[in-house]
C-alpha cells in the first residue's frame, strides 16, 4: 500500500493579535475593525519558508529513519532564492543523504498538494521508496490590507512510502485552469488580488467540485464516505457549499484555522491535512483539495498504524505553544515593511565566503561536529585532534550530529549595543548533555526569561542577510527547551 507514513508541523510561537493590527490602521481604514478578531501566526525575524519547513520536517522525521529518505519535495511561493535550489538547503539542514532527488515546487497556492501528489505518484511508479514532502510559507501583505489579517506563517511535512502507511492513498485528480484570482509579478513584493465575488462564483464554485468529483471517482469512494473534508478557503461557508455540491456532508468540513493562525498560502492545505490526521480515527476517509490556477484533490483512508505513530508536536502542539504579540510595529519590522535605523555597528559587509560555506556545509547546515572513536569525546567544531587532554588522538573523529541534542546554558549575555532587529541580542555558551560546547545565539527569547542552567534545544534559523547581494545565510540557534 502507498500512502502517508508520518506527519509533522510547525507554527511560529508568536500570535499577532488582529485587534492590535486593526487599531493601528483604523485611522486609515475604520472598516478594518471588523477584521480585528482572533490572531494570526507571526514568524520571527530569523524565520522564513525554509527554516519553518526544516522544523516541520524534523517533527515529521521524529522516530523514523531519515536515512531512508530518497526524495525531497519542497513547496512554497515565498522561497528565499529565485535561482538556487531551496530544497537543497532543507536537505542539508536535515543531513539527508546527498544521493537524493530534490525539487522545488512553486508558483501556485496548490503547490503543496501538487508536491504531495507528485511524491505519491513517484512511489506508486517505483521511482521513489520514501519521499519527504515539506511546505512552508511566509507571505508579505500591504499594511491595512485584508490579506494582512488573513495571512499566517506556518509549515507542514509528510513522509510517503509503501508498506504500512498511517493513511493509504486511494486516488486523486488534478484540474489545471489558468484562472487568475491573484498574482505576483517577478519584481513585486505583494500579491495583486482580483474581485472576491469573481473568485468565488466563477473560480472556486466551478473548478473545485470538478476536481473533487474526479478524485472521488478515481478513489472508488462516494462523497458520503468522506469524514474530513480539508479545503483551505478564506470565504466563510464556501467550503461547506463546495462539499454539498460534491456530495460530501458539509459537517465534515475541517477547521481552516483562520481564527487562531491564518492561512499559510501554499502550505496551508498540508497544514490542515496534518491537523486532520491528528484528530482522525482508523477507517476514516480524508479528502484534501487545494485551489490555485486549477485544483488538486487527494483521497486518503486512515489505517490502524496511526495509533502506533510516535509522539510529535504537530500543528495542535504548536498552536497550543503560543505567545501573544500586540506590537504591530514589531510585525512590520520583522517583515521588512518599515526601514529601521540600524546604526554604525550594522555597517559591515555580510558577504558570504561560498567556498568556506561549501567545505564546511555539514557543520554550518547540519550542525555536525565530531566524536572521538578512541575516547568518546564529542566536540564542535570537528577537528583533526581530539580536545580531550588525556587523549589528543589525531584523525580519530567521526561525524556527530548535535542538532537533535539537548544542551544547558553555561553563560549568557543580553547585548543592547550590537544591532538586532529584536533587541537585545541574546547569546552565550551552551554545553551539550553528551559533551561538546560552543558559543551560540539564542532566539525566541523574552527579556529576563533565560538563565544559566536552563535546558535548550537547537533550531535552524537565519543568521544574516546580505542585502547588497540578496543572499541569506543560515545557522543553528538555541531556544529554551519545551
Amino acid at each position: 500500500m502507498v500512502g502517508i507514513t508520518a506527519y509533522g508541523g510547525y507554527v511560529p510561537r508568536l500570535r499577532l493579535q488582529r485587534k492590535a493590527m486593526a487599531q493601528a490602521n483604523a485611522w486609515f481604514n475604520p472598516g478594518l475593525m471588523g477584521q480585528g478578531k482572533g490572531e494570526r501566526s507571526m514568524a520571527n525575524w530569523d524565520e522564513d519558508s525554509v527554516t519553518m519547513a526544516v522544523e516541520a520536517s524534523r517533527d515529521c522525521l521524529n522516530g523514523t529513519g531519515k536515512e531512508d529518505i530518497d526524495s525531497l519535495y519542497f513547496a512554497s511561493t515565498t522561497m528565499p532564492f529565485a535561482d538556487r535550489q531551496n530544497s537543497g538547503i532543507l536537505a542539508a539542514a536535515l543531513t539527508l543523504d546527498e544521493d537524493i532527488q530534490a525539487a522545488d515546487i512553486s508558483s501556485s497556492q496548490r503547490a503543496g498538494t501538487t508536491a504531495l501528489m507528485n511524491a505519491l505518484n513517484a512511489v506508486k511508479g517505483g521511482a521513489v521508496r520514501n519521499g519527504l514532502v515539506a511546505a512552508g510559507e511566509k507571505r508579505k501583505a500591504r499594511s491595512a490590507s485584508v490579506q494582512e489579517f488573513q495571512f499566517g506563517d506556518a509549515a507542514a511535512a509528510l513522509t510517503v512510502g509503501v508498506g504500512n502507511p498511517i493513511a493509504t492513498y486511494l486516488g486523486g485528480a488534478s484540474v489545471t485552469v489558468d484562472f487568475v484570482d491573484h498574482f505576483r509579478g517577478d519584481a513585486e513584493e505583494f500579491d495583486y488580488n482580483w474581485e472576491e465575488r469573481w473568485i468565488r462564483d466563477e473560480g472556486i464554485i466551478k473548478i473545485v467540485p470538478r476536481a473533487v468529483k474526479s478524485a472521488l471517482e478515481n478513489a472508488g469512494v462516494s462523497g458520503s464516505d468522506i469524514n474530513h473534508f480539508v479545503f483551505p478557503c478564506v470565504f466563510p461557508r464556501l467550503p461547506q457549499n463546495v462539499a454539498k455540491q460534491s456530495g460530501i456532508d458539509p459537517e465534515s468540513v475541517t477547521d481552516n484555522l483562520a481564527g487562531n493562525m491564518g492561512q499559510a498560502g501554499a502550505a496551508h492545505a498540508l497544514v490542515m491535512l496534518v491537523h486532520a490526521l491528528e484528530n482522525a480515527e482508523p477507517g476514516q476517509k480524508i479528502l484534501v483539495a487545494s485551489f490555485g490556477q486549477g485544483c488538486d484533490a487527494l483521497v486518503f483512508e486512515v489505517t490502524p498504524e496511526i495509533k502506533n505513530l510516535s509522539a510529535r508536536k504537530g500543528i495542535s502542539g504548536c498552536l497550543a505553544d503560543r505567545t501573544e504579540e500586540t506590537n504591530y510595529m514589531k510585525y512590520l519590522a520583522f517583515n521588512g515593511l518599515i526601514e529601521l535605523e540600524k546604526g554604525m555597528r550594522a555597517e559591515v559587509d555580510k558577504k558570504t565566503a561560498l567556498t568556506t560555506q561549501y567545505r564546511k556545509r555539514d557543520m554550518l547546515y547540519g550542525l555536525v561536529g565530531g566524536k572521538c572513536k578512541k575516547c568518546g569525546t564529542a566536540q564542535f567544531p570537528r577537528s583533526r585532534i581530539c580536545v580531550n587532554p588525556n587523549c589528543q588522538e589525531v584523525d580519530s573523529q567521526e561525524p556527530y550530529n548535535f542538532a537533535d541534542k539537548l544542551a544547558k546554558i553555561q553563560s549568557w549575555s543580553a547585548d543592547y549595543l550590537a544591532f538586532s532587529i529584536d533587541p537585545p541580542s541574546h547569546y552565550g555558551m551552551i554545553t551539550f548533555e553528551e559533551g561538546g560546547r560552543f558559543l551560540t545565539d539564542f532566539t525566541d527569547v523574552e527579556v529576563g526569561s533565560i538563565d544559566s542552567g536552563m535546558s535548550v534545544r537547537m533550531v535552524f534559523r537565519i543568521k544574516d542577510f546580505d542585502d547588497r547581494r540578496g543572499y541569506v545565510r543560515y545557522f543553528w540557534k538555541a531556544v529554551l527547551a519545551d
